[in-house]
């Protein structure tokens, strides 16, 4: 996981000053393996394409698909941690300066896995060095949109992110999207956060 320090960042398609505590956020978007791993400890639902429940070997550093809401948050639960608030999430991407993007402000869809990239599908997560975040966070622009705990109206959440399936100019980390808890889909994934004061409680534990 990667620290984002306490402090202000310029929040939104406005840009509003928003400060917050210190977080760690994962640096990867959770995979299908690591999801293989809650599944079995758990027994819980395996996504829909896993033939017969269990991940194709080709897919496995890919960020895991075809999870709810309320999926992600069993997982987070799960691993100790927290699905991240949509603020966290954008701060991970744009820095403290308010950057467009995780990389600066230049619109580059090279650096990233929208629409634009023509692949037509996941990448595993760790593809697209020259996108990641001034926190060092990987595919907080495209590959998959990600679960947030922001609820946006009763039964309804934010997502952040874009996805291989979104044109370039949805995959802004400003920008606004949300859906039901309920939906699930092939473009559509998660990573946690943990609040810095609980994992300098277990560091020190």
């Amino acid at each position: 996981m990667a620290l984002v320090e306490a402090g202000t960042f310029l929040c939104g398609e406005k840009n509003e000053p928003v400060w917050l505590p210190s977080f760690y956020i994962d640096v990867f978007p959770v995979t299908n393996n690591d999801y293989a791993r809650f599944v079995a400890a758990t027994g819980h639902e395996p996504p829909q394409h896993w033939h017969r429940g269990k991940c194709p070997e080709a897919i496995l550093d890919h960020p895991v698909v075809f999870v709810t809401w309320h999926d992600a948050s069993a997982y987070a639960a799960w691993a100790g941690k927290e699905l991240p608030t949509a603020q966290q999430w954008e701060k991970a991407a744009r820095g403290t300066r308010g950057d467009a993007y995780p990389w600066g402000n230049n619109a580059t869809p090279a650096k990233c896995n929208s629409r634009e990239s023509g692949i037509g599908s996941t990448t595993p997560v760790s593809r697209y060095h020259s996108g990641v975040s001034p926190y060092g966070v990987y595919d907080l622009c495209g590959n998959t949109w990600e679960w947030c705990s922001t609820r946006s109206e009763p039964g309804r959440y934010e997502l952040k992110a874009g996805a291989w399936t979104s044109l370039f100019a949805r995959a802004t980390p400003a920008v606004f999207n949300d859906a039901s808890a309920e939906m699930l889909d092939d473009d559509t994934g998660f990573r946690c956060v943990t609040p810095a004061t609980v994992m300098a409680m277990l560091l020190s534990g």
